[in-house]
């Protein structure tokens, strides 16, 4: 079976709180490293009541010092947000203190709404700096040159993995021409998929850090013992997805039985398409659906993500996984 990488989002239930949700963001880490799962990534978000992981870097020095052996990133920092310069120190001290362990995936969208994006940067640039903010970054990352002015201390030399990530095919288009691995935001917006797949493939220029193309694409995923129940937990991602596009966003809802109910046409239409990249079922299901996503996309990897309110049940949803691919 195709490697398969979490994205948290640690989020937030109802009646619960940030740091509830950074302590469960750890036992989720070390639950999927014993599972044997390949990267752990969290992503950077703002003003959003139900995601705890703004600061990102932060969130990740915490899993970080409390697993052994995954790696650990961005999935991803929104760079448009940032100093270039700061990124390299906050993730070249990272990857000081866990050296081989640490990645960095890169984001041109604010992560936010443009009055969030505002109150962190004060001045927008509008993402037209993102390709030559990138170069910075990794240049930072590399060995001092003589006579350098301005050097990432920790961060020099680190040579932190860059991935690009993106929701359309300009990240695609970047990712190909800095021969970097490429990541596609599938799981909540897949509409040019397989056409920034496509793009990255045909005009991938090999680089130092990576020879040939590779593709993860984001994938939603909620696994239980039936699809009964798999269905029932995915109501929570449905209905924040739904407050969240209403401009209504709050922490993560409960399931509910009755979601049909409670949505009319142009909401689950909303929904079709923003969350048609989800695999939902008992074993057997999602068995099938990770065969068909890959055979229908040719991806090197995925990136799941599994937003589920009970926090043992989300744990329950991994492991039906890692036994899925052990089993394939």
């Amino acid at each position: 079976m195709i490697p398969i990488s979490v994205l948290d989002l640690s989020p937030i239930p109802e009646g619960s709180d940030a740091g509830t949700a950074l302590r469960n963001s750890l036992d989720l880490a070390r639950h999927v490293e014993a599972l044997g799962f390949e990267r752990y990534w969290m992503a950077e978000h703002h003003n959003l009541p139900g995601i705890a992981s703004a600061a990102t870097a932060v969130a990740l020095a915490h899993v970080a010092a409390g697993t052994k052996t995954i790696r650990v990133g961005a999935g991803g920092i929104m760079l448009p947000n940032h100093a270039p310069l700061l990124i390299a120190e906050q993730f070249g001290t990272l990857a000081a203190l866990h050296p081989g362990r640490v990645e960095l995936a890169l984001g041109r969208a604010p992560g936010s709404d443009q009055t969030t994006a505002r109150a962190m940067r004060r001045t927008l640039a509008g993402g037209d700096d993102f390709p030559q903010d990138v170069v910075e970054l990794m240049h930072y990352f590399q060995p001092a040159e003589p006579n350098q002015a301005v050097r990432a201390v920790p961060g020099e030399g680190e040579a932190v993995p860059i991935w690009i990530l993106g929701s359309s095919t300009y990240g695609a288009q970047l990712a190909a021409m800095l021969g970097l691995p490429y990541g596609f935001a599938s799981h909540f917006a897949p509409g040019m998929m397989m056409d920034a797949i496509a793009i990255y493939r045909e005009r991938f220029r090999p680089s130092a850090q990576s020879q040939k193309p590779y593709v993860m694409l984001g994938l939603n995923l909620v696994a239980a013992d039936t699809d009964e129940e798999a269905r029932f937990l995915f109501t929570s991602t449905q209905q924040s997805f739904l407050n969240i596009r209403r401009g209504r966003p709050g922490k993560l809802p409960p399931p509910v039985t009755d979601m049909a109910s409670r949505i009319d046409r142009y909401g689950q239409a909303m929904l079709d398409d923003a969350l048609s990249c989800a695999v939902v079922g008992g074993p057997d299901m999602v068995r099938r659906g990770l065969t068909a996503f890959a055979e229908r996309t040719g991806a090197d990897a995925f990136m799941v993500t599994s937003n589920i309110f009970d926090h043992a049940k989300r744990k329950r949803s991994f492991e039906i996984l890692a036994g899925v691919q052990g089993g394939a």
